[in-house]
């Protein structure tokens, strides 16, 4: 995708509020952080290889800290 702002069209766009504007600029920036950060791995994989098994975390391991960290953000329901 282009960085370039799409150029208008026959119809007026639009305007969001500041802070609307704000956020979406920060997701935006959270969005392309995690994507170099996921890049960054695939370049060292293609540069070093993939890790060895010792170095490794069973994905069941890892899908159940992530979703013990989603119960942690949600209100417990009585």
């Amino acid at each position: 995708m282009s960085e370039q702002p799409v150029a208008p069209a026959d119809h007026a766009r639009q305007q969001l509020e500041p802070a609307a504007a704000d956020g979406l600029r920060a997701y935006a920036a959270k969005t392309r952080a995690n994507a170099d950060q996921f890049a960054a791995v695939l370049e060292d994989i293609a540069e070093n290889g993939l890790p060895s098994v010792e170095d490794c975390k069973p994905w069941e391991e890892l899908r159940e800290a992530h979703l013990a960290r989603l119960a942690a953000q949600r209100p417990a329901v009585a």
